[in-house]
């Protein structure tokens, strides 16, 4: 059995830089958030129900079908979001980055979701 061919290496470094400018994880998140200031708006885009359980802290809670420029304006015109919702198995996360980005703003999804927050042990609000 193979693993197919491989990519050029300056293939294979654009393809995930790439990605690293669309996708952060919990444990960058985390970090940010330690700062005090970590240069985005966390955004959960679970049902407001959903939310109201559990979330990771400072998060805003916007369900991704709710993302519109109105509900952005408040943070400001020069605004950059992180998304995150259930984990792995949910693309809520991804559709709320693509319509933060369609209004215009930087956007990124914390891969891993709230799953992914609890299996890096870190604490809810």
């Amino acid at each position: 059995m193979s693993v197919g061919p491989f990519a050029a290496p300056t293939d294979v470094a654009d393809h995930y830089e790439r990605r690293l400018r669309m996708e952060t994880d919990c444990a960058d998140v985390y970090g940010a958030m330690q700062t005090g200031d970590p240069g985005f708006v966390l955004i959960d885009t679970r049902s407001v129900d959903a939310y109201a359980e559990r979330h990771v802290p400072s998060a805003v809670s916007i369900p991704s079908p709710e993302l519109t420029a109105a509900s952005l304006a408040e943070f400001g015109a020069d605004a950059r979001f992180v998304t995150y919702c259930w984990g792995p198995h949910c693309n809520g996360a991804a559709k709320g980055a693509a319509r933060i980005a369609r209004l215009g703003y930087p956007a990124k999804e914390m891969l891993g979701g709230m799953w992914g927050w609890e299996m890096e042990g870190y604490a809810f609000g």
